[in-house]
């Protein structure tokens, strides 16, 4: 299977499109980023010593965009929007720290992950610190249906990765369970950092729902190419160890395909390594290979560029303006990373 490099769909001036949209909303994102170094300060030195080596790490901003941009394109011109930016990275940051301890990850985003160097207790409670502070922007905002949007997206986070537990290893696992898994992992968060910008300018509650379906889909689409680049892509462009979803047994739908597609001598190789753990050296070569045998890969992308389109189709309720059009675009680079 070929190696596809990470690339980003351009636009009209020949930028990328998430260089478009940071440049749409630069000022915005300016101030939400005084705002996430401001609320990660501690006098416990550890606290802000390990969410800046993950913030150092880089990472795109993408859901603290999708805020501010959402915002934007509702006609809000105030200031609430930056705070809850802030807040949703933090939910991401949290989860984050949380995520790679549950994976036991040794890489985040090309460099050695928090809990690497700082060990798994810190990158637990500092995870818990920074979802607290989410909770007290939340607060400081002063909405109940901001804090009922995101408190919840919270809780299906939660929920979509103790599921991801539970049918870790089991190739019995139906595609419905894997998408209730990334509904709840990646989506409800997207969901979550669009709708509140409806929210701040007190649309109306079909256009929140438009936003809240635009960020949903994006969030299943973005997750599920993350899935297949886990077995496409180079190391220093996916930004952790290529494979690590096989050899961590996880259920994704490029697996599901492979599994349910092949032969029964198939199905009892995929059983060993991901049931049983008892993998060699040789195996994710082989898996890729099944997976090429049965266009697991390019049907997964496929399926990404399905839940695109349904973000895309969310949007028609909203007048034509540029905030509309840099959220259509991060759609096509969210996909087209996988070329």
């Amino acid at each position: 299977m070929s190696s596809p490099a990470l690339q980003t769909t351009p636009t009209a001036d020949g930028e990328d499109a998430l260089t478009a949209l940071v440049a749409l909303v630069r000022e915005d994102l300016d101030a939400c980023n005084r705002q996430i170094l401001e609320r990660m300060q501690s006098p416990v030195a550890l606290i802000p010593q390990l969410a800046a080596h993950l913030i150092a790490a880089g990472g795109k901003r993408l859901r603290p965009l999708l805020t501010l941009a959402a915002a934007r394109m509702c006609g809000y011109r105030g200031e609430r929007h930056v705070r809850l930016a802030a807040c949703v990275e933090f939910i991401h940051t949290a989860t984050l720290l949380h995520d790679d301890v549950v994976d036991e990850s040794d890489l985040r985003r090309g460099r050695a992950s928090a809990n690497a160097v700082f060990g798994n207790q810190a990158s637990v409670l500092v995870g818990d610190f920074l979802f607290a502070r989410s909770f007290e922007l939340m607060v400081e905002d002063g909405s109940l249906e901001v804090l009922r949007i995101l408190c919840s997206a919270s809780a299906t986070i939660a929920e979509g990765e103790v599921l991801q537990l539970v049918i870790q290893n089991d190739t019995s696992s139906t595609e419905a369970q894997y998408l209730d898994v990334i509904e709840g992992k990646t989506a409800a968060l997207f969901a979550a950092a669009t709708r509140v910008g409806a929210v701040v300018a007190d649309r109306p509650v079909s256009e929140a729902e438009a936003l809240d379906s635009y960020g949903r889909n994006l969030g299943v689409a973005f997750q599920l190419v993350d899935d297949a680049l886990d077995y496409s892509a180079e190391q220093g462009k996916l930004g952790k160890t290529v494979g690590d979803d096989f050899r961590e047994g996880k259920i994704t739908l490029p697996v599901l395909l492979a599994f349910n597609r092949g032969d029964e001598a198939e199905k009892t190789f995929w059983r060993r390594v991901l049931e049983e753990r008892q993998q060699e050296e040789a195996d994710l070569p082989h898996a890729l290979e099944l997976m090429q045998k049965h266009r697991a890969f390019d049907d997964t992308i496929a399926r990404a560029r399905d839940y695109g389109d349904r973000a895309i189709a969310a949007l028609a309720c909203f007048p034509d303006n540029a905030e509309k059009r840099a959220l259509i675009d991060v759609v096509e680079f969210c996909i087209a990373r996988a070329r």
